[in-house]
C-alpha cells in the first residue's frame, strides 16, 4: 500500500472524467491536460469501478447530470467510497444544477473528497475551482510533465539534418521538453549540438522543432538519443504535443476500460 502511495507522490494520480458532457470534455479536461495533468474520460461507471480497484490513488469528477438519475450517482459513489479496494479514490462532482439541496448531500452527507464544482456559463470560474482542488490534494505529485512512452508506435518518427542529408528515426518517448529517439543507423550525434530544422511526426501531426541533443544511452544494441527543445519552440506546437500524450495515454487506458 506504501509503494502505491508513493508512487502517486512522485507520478502525479490519475483523473477520470466519467461521462463528461461536451462541455466538460472540450473546455474543462483539455485545459487540464494544457496544465499538464494526467486526464482520462470514462464512459462506462462499471468498468472504471473496476480499473480504479488498480489505481486506487486516482481522482474522479462525476457528472452528475449525465447518463442516470442522480439518486442512482449516489449510489455509485457511495460504493467506490465504502469499497475497501477504492476508498482511496478521491470523488468530485460537476453539475450545472446550482441546487444547494444536493450540493449540501455530497459534501456533508456523502462526504466527497474533490468537492462540488458548479458548470457555470463563466467556464474559468469552474476551471479554476477544478485546479484549486487537483493542487489541494496534490494531483501532480513531483511530476512536471507528462511523458508518452511511444516505443511501439510505428506513426512516431523524426527526421533530423544531419550533414546535408536528413536521417529518420523513431521517438522512444515524448514530453513538452524533448524526446528521445533511435535510428536504424547511428547518425553520431554530437552531445549540445543544435538542430533547428527538426520534424516531428506524432501519427498524422507534422510539427517542426528546434532540439539539443542532450546526451545518449544504450538500451541493448540500440542507441537513444535524448533531445531537448529550445525555448524557441511554438507554443502552438506544446500544445499539441500535449494533446497527442493524452491521446496516447486515453487509447492504452481505453484497453484497460474495456
Amino acid at each position: 500500500m506504501g509503494s502505491e502511495n508513493s508512487q502517486s507522490d512522485l507520478l502525479g494520480k490519475k483523473i477520470f472524467f466519467l461521462h463528461p458532457s461536451a462541455v466538460v470534455q472540450n473546455d474543462i479536461a483539455a485545459e487540464l491536460i494544457q496544465q499538464e495533468y494526467e486526464v482520462y474520460t470514462a464512459k462506462d461507471h462499471v468498468n472504471l469501478r473496476r480499473v480504479l480497484k488498480k489505481y486506487p490513488d486516482s481522482i474522479v469528477f462525476v457528472d452528475i447530470d449525465e447518463q442516470m438519475p442522480e439518486k442512482d450517482w449516489e449510489a455509485w459513489i457511495r460504493g467506490v467510497m465504502s469499497d475497501p479496494e477504492t476508498s482511496r479514490v478521491g470523488i468530485g462532482i460537476l453539475s450545472v444544477k446550482d441546487d444547494e439541496v444536493i450540493q449540501r448531500k455530497y459534501i456533508n452527507s456523502v462526504r466527497v473528497q474533490c468537492g462540488y464544482t458548479v458548470l457555470k456559463s463563466d467556464l474559468k470560474i469552474s476551471i479554476n475551482q477544478i485546479l484549486d482542488i487537483l493542487k489541494a490534494v496534490d494531483a501532480k505529485g513531483r511530476r512536471k510533465y507528462l511523458r508518452a512512452n511511444t516505443e511501439n508506435e510505428t506513426t512516431t518518427t523524426i527526421n533530423l539534418p544531419v550533414n546535408g542529408t536528413f536521417v529518420n528515426g523513431t521517438i522512444k518517448d515524448i514530453s513538452v521538453v524533448g524526446l528521445s529517439c533511435a535510428f536504424t543507423e547511428d547518425p553520431e550525434l554530437v552531445k549540445n549540438t543544435l538542430f533547428k530544422d527538426v520534424q516531428v511526426k506524432l501519427q498524422s501531426m507534422l510539427l517542426k522543432v528546434e532540439g539539443i541533443v542532450f546526451g545518449s544511452r544504450m538500451d541493448g544494441l540500440a542507441k537513444i538519443y535524448v533531445l531537448l527543445f529550445t525555448q524557441r519552440i511554438d507554443p502552438e506546437v506544446r500544445t499539441k504535443i500535449r494533446k497527442y500524450i493524452q491521446q496516447n495515454f486515453q487509447s492504452k487506458m481505453d484497453l484497460e476500460l474495456k
